[in-house]
């Protein structure tokens, strides 16, 4: 008895030392995370500084809600958020205290629209500023890089440095002999020829009508990135194709001088040095340099004038479309978000900034309503702006809106709708060695069932409802755009157009970023002066990232013990059960720049 006594107090003093250990671990996040949270807000800019743009890391479209797990691990130091470059770009053009801008390029992670956003502030900043100037320097050029930094007035690389233009390219990955080889078969419903998200599931190689739409809008956008390249170089555009053609980045540093791929060869100390010298220093580290974060947080980047003129709502659609869950675009978060906006008597117009590449049909008509809702209940312009995607899904709660903007490198359309219900009965049965029993009152008392295929009449029933769905989808695009549903059938059966495809055939209005949208909307507004508010507002209570965080790491780990090797087969129907049976979603194209 004494032995027992001793070892449960033992274990009691455990308990509490280990509870007393997570207590303090989780007054150490909080305190990190409310530092994180409140950040410098005020920020000293001096005469003859420089504004940095530092391309590293990840651009995003906007500020991702707090992770206390990685402010601990200090990964969300690499973030930058787009609108703080090419609002800093804008605001500095006109603050006497900047000098000019320096662009360092290090290798960022960003979409072709978000690049083209850059892009577009760059060349504004020239026009606005004449007497103020852009320099880029790297140790080597990322072509995606040296895309922003071609817009700059002077191009420097260090002299054992290099550039690579290369063009463009999209690989799709086939699993059918994988899904094959250990017995699934993936059944399919869908609708639209070119609806190709479907085709890694059911095909060993690309399908003719994927391969002719992925080339037009790869050679679309590539025309565009490489005029750009060739305007801002002073080339031609077949000399940067020769660049692409000709494994520039193995050259000679030299010979990029006489190519005008670059300005001169210099290492760092040298750039910096001319940096001092063009702000007046005699040595380097006196160099006042301004990042695009400090002087966003200083420049009120969010106010044209004297901001009294109108309030310009921006709601941003990013990621994913969900019904309930998940880290993009969730309908159940975003329909009241909408609904609330129609309340809110202070915004006088709203944009909506899409970049998504779709997902569940269900949702996508939700959003798509609530957007209808606010234009019935307010009477106020709602435009879009669309970024790298807005395609299926992404396009779907577009195209009610009174105006489209897009970038000509915008993927958007993929007006199609598909469904996929695996049959592992094959991975089960002959694999495995496991079968099933199934006791039914009605016929399709157990469908739709991973454990059996289709029944022809449970096939032709999938299809029915997916064709209604298409049919749904196809009707709110003819009415958003004001063109009959036939002609809408015409150019959607799941085909992906580029920006400067979309224009032609009618699905946008206008080409041009976020920044040509809130133009085009203060014009409609007929003022000069306006404040831009964004939603949903990314901010949140530091416990309530910690609570998040904490249950979900808990529930993590009693998976992990008890299901062990077997956790990972969990974890992949959890994500397959959050989605929805029907997806008007576009397919996984990474376009590599």
């Amino acid at each position: 008895m004494k032995k027992f006594f001793i070892s449960f107090l033992a274990t009691l003093a455990g308990i509490w030392f280990s509870l007393l250990l997570a207590i303090f671990g989780i007054f150490i996040v909080a305190a990190a995370a409310i530092a994180h949270s409140a950040g410098s807000s005020t920020v000293d800019i001096k005469d003859n500084s420089i504004l940095r743009i530092d391309l590293s890391g990840s651009i995003l479209d906007r500020q991702p809600k707090i992770d206390f797990m990685s402010i601990i691990k200090e990964e969300d130091k690499g973030i930058t958020i787009l609108s703080d470059i090419t609002g800093s770009i804008e605001a500095a053009s006109t603050d006497d205290r900047i000098k000019g801008i320096v662009i360092n390029c290090s290798g960022s992670a960003a979409g072709l629209a978000q690049r083209s956003a850059i892009i577009e502030s760059l060349h504004k900043f020239k026009q606005t500023a004449p007497d103020k100037w852009i320099y880029a320097y790297g140790d080597s050029y990322t072509q995606g890089d040296y895309y922003i930094a071609s817009a700059a007035d002077s191009l420097f690389i260090n002299p054992i440095g290099s550039v690579d233009v290369r063009g463009l390219s999209a690989t799709t990955l086939f699993f059918h002999k994988f899904l094959e080889k250990i017995g699934v078969d993936v059944q399919v419903v869908k609708v639209g020829t070119y609806k190709s998200a479907v085709e890694p599931f059911i095909l060993d190689n690309m399908s003719e009508p994927s391969r002719e739409q992925q080339q037009l809008y790869l050679d679309n956008i590539w025309e565009t990135i490489n005029s750009t390249i060739a305007e801002s170089r002073g080339v031609d555009v077949a000399k940067v194709n020769e660049w692409a053609d000709n494994f520039i980045f193995t050259k000679d540093p030299k010979e990029y001088i006489d190519a005008r791929i670059v300005d001169a060869l210099v290492y760092r100390h040298e750039f910096d040095q001319k940096l001092a010298d063009l702000t007046g220093h005699d040595k380097i580290k006196d160099i006042d340099y301004v990042s695009v974060a400090d002087y966003a947080k200083t420049a009120d980047i969010s106010t044209v004038g004297n901001g009294k003129g109108a309030e310009i709502a921006i709601l941003y659609a990013c990621g994913d479309i969900t019904d309930e869950s998940g880290n993009g675009i969730v309908a159940a978060d975003m329909v009241p978000e909408i609904l609330d906006l129609a309340e809110n008597d202070d915004i006088d117009a709203l944009i909506m900034y899409v970049n998504s590449p779709g997902g569940s049909a269900f949702a996508s008509e939700q959003i798509w309503e609530a957007l209808q809702q606010f234009k019935k209940l307010t009477g106020k312009p709602f435009y879009v702006s669309m970024s790298d995607y807005a395609a299926s899904g992404g396009y779907y709660i577009s195209c009610g809106a009174d105006k489209i903007f897009a970038q000509p490198v915008t993927l958007t359309g993929s007006i199609g709708i598909f469904g996929m219900i695996p049959n592992a009965h094959r991975l089960l049965s002959d694999k495995l060695g496991i079968n099933t029993g199934t006791v039914k009152t009605n016929a399709n008392g157990n469908f739709p069932s991973i454990m059996d295929p289709m029944t022809p009449a449970e096939a032709s029933a999938m299809q029915a409802y997916v064709e209604r769905g298409y049919d749904l989808f196809t009707k709110r695009c003819a009415e958003g755009r004001h063109i009959s549903q036939d002609s809408i059938k015409k150019i959607g059966e799941g085909r992906v157009w580029d920006g400067r495809e979309a224009l032609r055939i009618g699905l946008v209005d206008e080409l041009g970023g976020l920044d040509a949208a809130i133009a085009a909307m203060a014009k409609q507004l007929n003022v000069e002066s306006y404040t831009i508010s964004t939603y949903p507002n990314p901010k949140q209570k530091w416990y309530a990232s910690i609570i998040e965080a904490a249950g979900s790491d808990i529930k993590a780990a009693i998976v992990r013990n008890e299901l062990g090797e077997m956790s990972s087969l969990y974890e992949t129907l959890e994500r397959v059960k959050g989605m929805s049976t029907l997806q008007c979603r576009m397919d996984f194209v990474d376009v590599t720049l």
